[in-house]
């Protein structure tokens, strides 16, 4: 909307400087975390009280003792991914320029993964299943993914770099081809699952996706802007300045939803929530080609991943569990630190990721 006034009144100019980076850019980026943000914030009481009636969390861990630590949070609305992907598309829509395939992508990385993460909340909710089981979703997950990979792909095929796996630290590169496609997909669903395995405490998965996300807001501008990208010899990608609002209407839908979702949480984004912002950050950093800087901005996503790994690992081959209980938010719990605690200690561990990530640049 805030686009076409631009367009319409003569406003909307390219940028001989950066290239790419339209006037108005940065505003609009802050703008659309305002809007998302207003927008979770004004809509979440209305939203909270329709999933209230309709769909509320059933606590049914394979943890007997994790269900008994929890059983406070029984019966909580979930769902909240709802206006969560809301806020996003609203932001979207008013601030994003629409005729960007980066932005379109996105909107439909976010919808799609959302109507899917909804699938699996419903199936939980409906049924006396957990939901679809892990072979569903990844199966679920990385066609979809694929779909989009292969269109992301003939866009960077008109970029000087949009197919180099690029390095965080030095000038290394590695130009993958059509193998772009698989890897993109890959880096999608496994961003996507690395949130949905941290969303387990509250305000955890969304206090961590704030700081992930203003970085990814920040390279976002950065590639898309031509002589910032030359400055910190990071690929220049034409158009991927627009992803900066999307990123910001995430951060703004975040800190929203955080309203009601610190402890005790009034609401839980559930995976309609968790599976759309983490596969946004997979395709963002796909887009910037800063996948691999993705391990260390998302490394709180990657450590509960880990460590659901190396649990499953661990019990199969030696019988013997190496944490408490996994995700590793759930061993510190058993631990018996409080839930406060442990949320803000992550998050101070995502802000430094995040702060870490993006003072790596220089070092290059």
């Amino acid at each position: 909307m805030l686009v076409w006034l631009l367009k319409h009144y003569g406003f909307w100019l390219a940028d001989a400087a950066t290239g790419d980076s339209h006037v108005f850019l940065t505003a609009r980026i802050a703008l659309a975390a305002m809007v998302s943000f207003l927008t979770a914030v004004v809509c979440g009481p209305f939203a909270i009280r329709w999933l209230k009636s309709r769909f509320r969390e059933r606590i049914d861990s394979a943890s007997a003792r994790l269900n008994e630590l929890h059983a406070a949070k029984s019966n909580t609305p979930t769902m909240g991914g709802l206006f969560i992907v809301a806020a996003i598309v609203v932001a979207a829509v008013c601030c994003a320029d629409l005729s960007n395939r980066y932005v379109i992508q996105a909107l439909l990385v976010v919808v799609g993964f959302g109507c899917l993460g909804a699938m699996d909340d419903w199936i939980k909710i409906s049924t006396q299943r957990r939901g679809l089981t892990a072979r569903q979703k990844i199966v679920a997950q990385s066609v979809f993914a694929l779909a989009v990979s292969s269109w992301l792909y003939m866009v960077q095929l008109s970029q000087p770099q949009g197919l180099e796996l690029v390095f965080p630290f030095g000038k290394m590169s590695l130009f993958l081809g059509a193998g772009f496609i698989g890897w993109s997909a890959f880096v999608m669903v496994g961003s996507s699952n690395g949130v949905n395995l941290t969303d387990g405490l509250d305000g955890l998965a969304a206090g961590c996706l704030v700081f992930a996300g203003l970085a990814y807001a920040a390279l976002s501008y950065l590639s898309g802007h031509r002589l910032m990208a030359e400055y910190l010899s990071i690929p220049h990608m034409v158009g991927a300045g627009e992803l900066g609002v999307l990123f910001a209407a995430m951060v703004g839908a975040m800190l929203g939803f955080l309203w009601f979702n610190c402890h005790p949480a009034e609401v839980f984004m559930g995976d309609t929530g968790s599976l759309p912002t983490g596969a946004l950050l997979g395709y963002g950093a796909l887009v910037v080609r800063q996948e691999v800087l993705l391990v260390i901005v998302g490394g709180v996503f990657v450590v509960e991943t880990l460590s659901v790994i190396a649990q499953v690992a661990s019990y199969r081959f030696t019988g013997r569990r190496v944490l408490a209980c996994s995700p590793l938010h759930n061993h510190f719990v058993f631990r018996g630190i409080s839930e406060t605690k442990i949320v803000v200690r992550f998050w101070i561990g995502s802000a430094l990721l995040a702060l870490l990530a993006v003072a790596s640049l220089k070092i290059r």
